[in-house]
């Protein structure tokens, strides 16, 4: 498993607020690779559990703490339930996964993220070409930044397979013509990644329109050598390894 790779695409890089180490991640450090893909969505299950987590003061401190900074910066993000990873099996060539609720500012936490999950669908033309957006300031991660396809946390009751939908379906107002989950794997600082890959129907990227979140977008071409350079280094790692 090329997880050097993995681990360099998930980073967003060094950032002086508190917001922005959240979602980086050291240079020397990779993520784990818990499993590996491809699924399809109808091998991808969730079940939750009904007793909340429940954080450390000091989490539940620096949380409220994280909310007023994503507030000062004119974000117009709100507090609520999201998931957390309890546990996960693989059997049949699927894989289940076992969620319980959280609190969503614990993803912003500095260095504990709580086992949070989020979910990015990578998303890509019929032709093979990638769609990339230039993420607004003041979102909580990779901000004023170029990232891949669209991503956001597992919702309160959500499977990561309905995530990897809903977020492009809200990012970028389409539906895929396919989708699959590739792989879901923890980073140093306890944040849950769902990793899926969409590509979408011959033409349909004439139907792609961003979101607030984005205040650009370019679909770089299938080759990855000929990207634009604000596509850095990181994105061209993660396309990388998904086009194995």
């Amino acid at each position: 498993m090329p997880s050097r790779a993995l681990a360099t695409a998930t980073g967003t890089g060094a950032t002086p607020t508190s917001l922005q180490r959240v979602s980086a991640e050291p240079a020397n450090l990779t993520p784990e690779i818990l499993a590996r893909g491809p699924w399809s969505l109808e091998q991808i299950s969730a079940h939750w559990r009904e007793d909340h987590f429940q954080p450390p003061s000091a989490h539940t401190e620096a949380a409220d703490a994280a909310i007023r900074e994503l507030q000062e910066r004119g974000s117009p993000s709100h507090d609520g339930l999201a998931a957390r990873l309890v546990d996960y099996r693989v059997k049949d060539g699927g894989i289940a996964i076992e969620l319980q609720p959280l609190r969503w500012a614990l993803r912003l936490v500095d260095g504990d993220a709580s086992d949070s999950v989020a979910a990015l669908c990578v998303t890509r033309s019929a032709d093979g070409r990638w769609l990339a957006g230039l993420r607004a300031q003041w979102v909580s991660s990779w901000a004023g930044r170029w990232a891949l396809g669209a991503g956001g946390a597992v919702d309160l009751g959500e499977s990561p397979a309905d995530t990897l939908l809903r977020e492009l379906r809200e990012e970028w107002s389409v539906t895929p013509e396919r989708v699959r989950g590739e792989a879901l794997l923890k980073l140093p600082q306890n944040l849950v990644m769902f990793v899926g890959q969409a590509w979408l129907a011959q033409d349909a990227e004439e139907q792609v329109t961003p979101d607030h979140e984005h205040g650009a977008y370019a679909w770089w071409p299938r080759e990855i050598a000929e990207w634009p350079p604000e596509a850095g280094e990181p994105l061209r790692r993660m396309a990388s390894w998904l086009s194995e």
